[in-house]
């Protein structure tokens, strides 16, 4: 087959998967979006049937400025639409789309006849409903049906949809797309993401060696509240064990981050995004990762920096709901998992400062997360899932040449 994985997030696991399918013989076209800024996976090193792709090169996404944005990610979805008639697939897959460039390019595949996978990562309308509740921004509410009726005329020209918990299904049955959703869990990759010393070249050159860690890497937005993690750090130094806070992001959380350190005399280490390949010493430099997550996340969101963080084999904190997928997962290897709330911080800390006063529980904690990654992440049921979806799409889809 000719498969084109579009990813605009340039996630490791999808672009691990894209190596998958091209090993077992099918030509990959794997593309990602340049302008959205993230920790990205190893969308560079050769493979035989792979070749990436990106769109949105030059483009830097105004995300705190909506009516510009939306402008933006309509025009890239037109640039995605483009790239998939240039390339002409048996089969598209597309992950993490934006609803405006989604339904842009759904609309764009229907009439060339080219049948696509949805890999629903997240129910935009959801959240948005959620923030407008929370009274985030009144405008969310209108923002909400708009976009909701995007992503559910979207799912419906889709041939089929991989969804990454249970818990989207129940969505699906009311959008009428139930019948052709598969759930397929989100993983990481094992073998790119393995447990180093915590004394490691990267920890070294930002001089972590000898000091004690609470580690965040990865996207952070302001609906997540970023300032919880320095009241967090304020915390552990109120309990006699201060620690320093180092946060790996680019984005806009980081004045925001370095405003509330420097007013409450916190030791904050803040660096943009590292290259792939030193993600293992980044993790393994924190003592205990956190994981925040807003509380309109519930149950339609897993954030994969949770996942690399327990193939890192570190002791994780989570501040976020109780009934999302990844606080379960967390659960599950020994780590805690608190409300995002500033009430819940003080429980938080404290279980922060007994995991860095006992290294035995620690050390065991850390290898209860890779133990469970180890069970969970597993390659190649994954992509053999994906890889009959895609043929099943491909050989029942009709198509017209232009």
């Amino acid at each position: 087959m000719r498969i084109l994985v579009h990813d605009y997030s340039g996630h490791p696991f999808q672009a691990q998967l894209s190596r998958e399918l091209a090993r077992r013989g099918h030509q990959v076209v794997h593309s990602t979006c340049t302008a959205y800024v993230s920790g990205k996976g190893d969308l560079a090193a050769p493979a035989a049937g792979l070749r990436f792709a990106t769109i949105g090169d030059g483009v830097r996404l105004r995300k705190e400025a909506y009516f510009r944005r939306l402008g933006q990610e309509t025009r890239l979805g037109l640039e995605l639409a483009r790239q998939v008639r240039r390339e002409q697939p048996d089969v598209a897959l597309l992950s993490n789309l934006p609803i405006p460039v989604l339904a842009v390019t759904a609309a764009v595949l229907k009439r060339l006849r080219i049948p696509w996978v949805l890999w629903h990562q997240d129910v935009t309308a959801v959240a948005l409903k959620s923030f407008a509740a929370a009274d985030v921004a009144k405008s969310m509410g209108l923002a909400a049906k708009v976009f909701g009726a995007g992503e559910k005329w979207s799912a419906r020209q889709a041939a089929a949809i991989v969804v990454i918990a249970d818990s989207f299904v129940r969505v699906h049955e009311r959008w009428g797309t139930a019948g052709k959703v598969t759930v397929i869990p989100n993983w990481a990759p094992l073998d790119e993401i393995v447990p180093v010393a915590r004394t490691n070249g990267w920890s070294a050159e930002h001089g972590l060696h000898d000091v004690r860690t609470v580690l965040y890497s990865g996207t952070l937005g302001l609906k997540h509240n970023p300032a919880l993690l320095v009241r967090l750090a304020e915390r552990l130094r109120e309990q006699g064990s201060p620690v320093r806070l180092v946060v790996v992001n680019d984005g806009p959380a980081v004045p925001v981050l370095r405003d509330a350190a420097a007013a409450r005399g916190v030791d904050l280490t803040l660096l943009p995004f590292q290259p792939y390949e030193r993600l293992p010493e980044v993790l393994g430099t924190g003592d205990v990762l956190v994981v925040l997550l807003g509380p309109e996340a519930g149950q339609f969101s897993v954030p994969s920096k949770t996942l690399s963080y327990l193939c890192a084999g570190r002791p994780v904190l989570g501040l976020m709901p109780a009934d999302n997928l990844a606080a379960r997962l967390l659960r599950q290897a020994g780590s805690a998992v608190f409300p995002p709330e500033e009430s819940a911080l003080e429980g938080a800390a404290t279980w922060v400062r007994e995991v860095l006063s006992d290294p035995a529980r620690a050390e065991r904690l850390g290898k209860e997360s890779r133990a469970l990654a180890e069970r969970e992440f597993a390659l190649e049921g994954c992509a053999s899932r994906f890889e009959d979806i895609l043929h099943s799409v491909s050989a029942g889809g009709t198509r017209r040449r232009p």
